[in-house]
């Protein structure tokens, strides 16, 4: 797969899944495996929990996670325990999460395991920086896509996204939405020399004049622009704000006489909670939005078949995707010449579905 030799240029990945059962942990397994053989010293971690046998809100089979001897892998104590290989504990971390500390180990054979690492977006900064003692030149981090989370796959140099039937059972719509997702991901970011006095910042709504200073505007969070909206543009049209962006504040904006001079910066792009329609709305209108955390997507792995039995056309999808991202995108079932479980072979499916 070419973008295996993608992934060993840059020093830390996650793989993100834009929906339960889009394929990401199958996409982890087949570039762990891949990686197996690789002269590099690999790491493994993952925002919060991450391979359990069955999926917690689909109660589908969820592949589990395969990591290979001489792979360092980064897990809770309780997960570490219920391990199945033989491994050499390298360290015990003084963080706790709610499954107890982080155990770091290295694999001594070859065979499965639960992966649950750190939750913030700093914890898993530190965990990347600390896997440099341990001579790891790439470190892999089962990301995530979602609210409940406060780590980003942003921190990571590099991303590889899953996308599937599991997210929409129509081929149009389905690439409508990845593709949304794309464009948040390339979001430009800020010159480096403001995203090092915004990085700090944990709360509160910003604004920097034309001269870089800082402004604390004093807006507790965006959720109540309706209170503070008079106080927003009071130091100029450059705003940042810690908080995820909204459908409502996004239209707050577009309304704006200065929309083209309106300029929102988030941490990343997961921040981005507004709808497609709206997000391009107000792009239309001429507002701009930047991020501070910045990750270069390099492939997209589809999975066409959905948990309720639905089958896309893989060759159509595939073709979709790739003339609208103008990105590598693979099955990553097909090229692993086998189909995890057979309620996922498009053989099995209830009823397939072409464009």
């Amino acid at each position: 797969m070419p973008f295996i030799k993608e992934i060993e240029k840059y020093k830390s990945l996650s793989i993100v899944g834009l929906e339960k059962n889009t394929g990401k942990t199958e996409c982890l397994n087949y570039v762990l495996s891949r990686l197996s053989g690789s002269t590099k010293q690999i790491a493994l971690t993952s925002i919060g929990i991450d391979g359990e046998n069955s999926d917690l809100v689909t109660q589908t089979h969820k592949p589990e996670i395969e990591v290979y001897e001489g792979m360092i892998f980064v897990t809770s104590e309780l997960h570490y325990q219920q391990k199945k290989m033989i491994a050499e504990v390298l360290d015990v971390s003084t963080q706790s999460t709610s499954l107890g500390r982080l155990v770091t180990a290295k694999a001594k054979s070859s065979d499965k395991v639960m992966i649950s690492g750190p939750a913030s977006n700093a914890a898993i900064k530190d965990l990347i920086i600390q896997m440099k003692s341990f001579d790891v030149d790439l470190t892999l981090v089962d990301g995530a896509l979602s609210r409940k989370s406060l780590g980003s796959p942003a921190v990571t140099e590099a991303m590889i996204l899953a996308t599937g039937a599991a997210l929409s059972s129509n081929i149009p719509q389905l690439v409508y939405k990845t593709n949304y997702t794309y464009d948040l991901i390339s979001l430009k970011a800020v010159e480096e020399n403001l995203k090092e006095h915004l990085l700090p910042i944990q709360k509160g709504v910003w604004a920097i004049s034309g001269e870089g200073e800082l402004f604390d505007l004093e807006i507790e969070s965006i959720l109540l622009i309706e209170k503070a909206k008079d106080k927003l543009f009071t130091q100029g049209n450059r705003i940042f704000i810690n908080g995820a962006i909204t459908d409502k504040f996004l239209n707050f904006l577009r309304i704006q006489k200065q929309i083209k001079d309106i300029e929102i910066i988030v941490r990343d792009f997961t921040r981005i909670f507004a709808s497609p329609e709206t997000y391009y709305a107000f792009i239309k209108r001429g507002g701009r939005i930047k991020v501070l955390q910045k990750t270069k997507l390099i492939a997209v792995c589809i999975n066409p078949v959905s948990p309720d039995g639905y089958c896309l056309n893989s060759d159509e999808l595939k073709q979709a995707m790739e003339e609208k991202l103008k990105l590598p995108v693979y099955n990553v079932r097909e090229l692993n010449g086998h189909f995890a479980e057979p309620v996922l072979s498009p053989s099995k499916c209830d009823l397939r579905i072409d464009r």
